[in-house]
């Protein structure tokens, strides 16, 4: 597989960073999200923990930049509580980010321990990859739609 790599946005990090470690407080909130509208604005969000499975930080973030009138989002970023730094987003939002925003960046870790070692927006190893190549050969949902017209 072959991942171009863009620019990170440090700025979008420590959004996250900065969110992670003032708004995630004990087992409900623990990850926080960024996201960078097209039209500049960051949109953050908190995870929703529950014990029936509440939504991850990247799936309020969904509804968070809906909410803000934010329809188009460009590069969206991760980041855990207690300084564990840039988090990948799991499967089922890596699959939602895809099916609302298919030219969406994530930035993700540079290696297997993709969050190790990131906290605060250090940047270190940070990388920004299209959303398609965290999903190779993936079900695209819009693929089953048919045109309106």
């Amino acid at each position: 597989m072959t991942t171009r790599t863009d620019d990170v946005d440090h700025e979008l990090v420590r959004a996250a960073a900065e969110v992670a470690r003032t708004r995630c407080r004990g087992d409900n909130h623990t990850m926080a999200a960024a996201a960078r509208a097209r039209d500049g604005r960051i949109v953050t969000a908190v995870n929703a923990y529950h014990f029936t499975g509440g939504p991850c930080a990247e799936l309020v973030l969904i509804g968070a930049a809906a909410a803000q009138g934010v329809y188009e989002l460009e590069t969206v970023v991760a980041v855990g509580d207690r300084d564990r730094g840039v988090v990948p987003p799991c499967g089922r939002c890596r699959q939602a980010l895809l099916d609302y925003y298919p030219e969406l960046r994530i930035i993700v870790g540079g290696g297997e321990g993709e969050g190790e070692g990131e906290g605060e927006g250090q940047g270190q190893g940070l990388r920004a990859v299209p959303v398609a190549e965290l999903l190779p050969s993936t079900y695209v949902w819009a693929d089953h739609q048919l045109d309106a017209e």
